[in-house]
């Protein structure tokens, strides 16, 4: 597989640059086409001559394989249009876009193989399988394994979900056609011709596959929150340099692979320069764009970290949170005094599967607060994790 890298990309190592990314698409691509065409003309045919629905049917699943490829390959392609007047953050989502089609296609191709499937069960014709016919199917089975092999390598060398999902694909496509071989087999030694249960099997294969692609794309589309190994990197990047004290409201928009904008809150001692903090601030929105190639925007959150009571009431707090809602975490922590009261001021993070109702937890909050200093007043705002 190296050599088709070598041979077709120019600087395959360069795994960064959108544009390698895009050749790495287009050769997968290229050879997902070319090989499923072959598979789906060879299925097909040898799905006539033996009269079995079930292999006919992994024909088409073959066909909606190409289908998607080419979808695929135009949908990177696209995605990688710069940007606009019209369209500021770029043309990324039409990748998406394009793997919406191709699931609705996959659904299509399966309720119609299900169909005639169900028809071959109530009709019980025999089928007709020869020595041919498993040849080829073992030779199926084989292609699609090394289809896998090398679209899982290039999602690993390019870091694309997309890829790594077709990989997945081409494994299961695999699976299904051992099914299929495995019923021609059976077929092909006994009397009771089970090919119409095997085709509703494949069916149900292929409805699942686009049914699963269709909700993973509409998770993007809607905005799904990003894996945690992502955001860790992130926060340990941002809190390793000495003026950012902690971040918050880490907010990650994805408009496609590759054009990820984030925004987020850095805690900064309110004692330091503001020149020098805004700098520095600068500084770490650059090196997120060099190091990640995330554009991000960062408000400043000036904190009193040589305050000894704001100090000392923020660790009350936090051993409450702790003791009753250790899922929950606090950020912009606050206190104003007034004539007759301390007012308490900031926000609790509320993990969404947290059982308790956010009313409950600001009146828990403010009668234990209330118990250590019956001045203290809690002004609570209840935030919900973007992440």
């Amino acid at each position: 597989m190296d050599f088709l890298t070598k041979l077709f990309i120019k600087d395959y190592k360069n795994t960064s640059d959108n544009k390698v990314r895009e050749q790495y698409g287009i050769l997968s691509g290229i050879l997902g086409i070319i090989l499923n065409f072959i598979l789906f003309t060879a299925k097909f045919l040898i799905g006539l001559l033996s009269n079995s629905t079930a292999i006919s049917a992994d024909a088409f699943n073959n066909l909606t394989d190409a289908a998607s490829s080419i979808i695929s390959m135009m949908g990177l392609k696209l995605a990688n249009k710069p940007v606009d007047k019209d369209h500021p953050f770029g043309h990324g989502r039409i990748e998406y876009l394009s793997s919406l089609l191709v699931s609705a296609i996959i659904l299509f191709i399966g309720i119609e193989l299900a169909s005639s499937s169900l028809k071959k069960i109530f009709t019980q014709a025999d089928t007709n399988i020869t020595t041919l016919t498993i040849v080829i199917l073992v030779i199926s089975v084989l292609i699609k394994i090394w289809m896998f092999l090398y679209n899982y390598k290039f999602a690993k060398r390019i870091n694309s979900l997309g890829m790594k999902a077709t990989a997945i694909d081409s494994i299961n496509d695999a699976i299904a056609t051992s099914i299929v071989l495995i019923s021609a087999l059976i077929s092909h030694f006994i009397s009771y011709n089970i090919d119409g249960y095997i085709g509703v099997l494949v069916a149900a294969f292929i409805l699942f596959t686009g049914i699963k692609t269709a909700k993973e794309t509409i998770d993007i589309l809607l905005g799904k929150a990003p894996d945690k190994e992502m955001l860790d990197k992130i926060t340990e990047f941002v809190t390793s340099y000495d003026v950012v004290l902690d971040i918050h409201d880490l907010i990650v928009h994805n408009y496609g692979i590759g054009r990820e904008l984030i925004s987020l809150h850095a805690e900064v001692s309110c004692d330091n320069d503001i020149l020098y903090i805004h700098e520095k601030i600068d500084e770490i929105e650059s090196a997120l764009y060099k190091t990640f190639h995330l554009q991000a925007v960062i408000h400043m959150d000036p904190v009193e970290v040589n305050n000894v009571l704001i100090s000392a009431a923020k660790q009350d707090v936090d051993n409450i949170i702790e003791q009753y809602y250790p899922e929950c975490s606090i950020h912009d922590f606050r206190m104003v005094n007034g004539e007759n009261r301390i007012n308490l001021i900031f926000d609790v993070v509320v993990p969404f599967d947290c059982q308790e109702k956010p009313s409950e937890i600001v009146k828990t909050l403010n009668d234990k607060v209330n118990k250590l200093n019956p001045k203290y007043q809690c002004v609570i705002k209840i935030d919900r994790p973007y992440v």
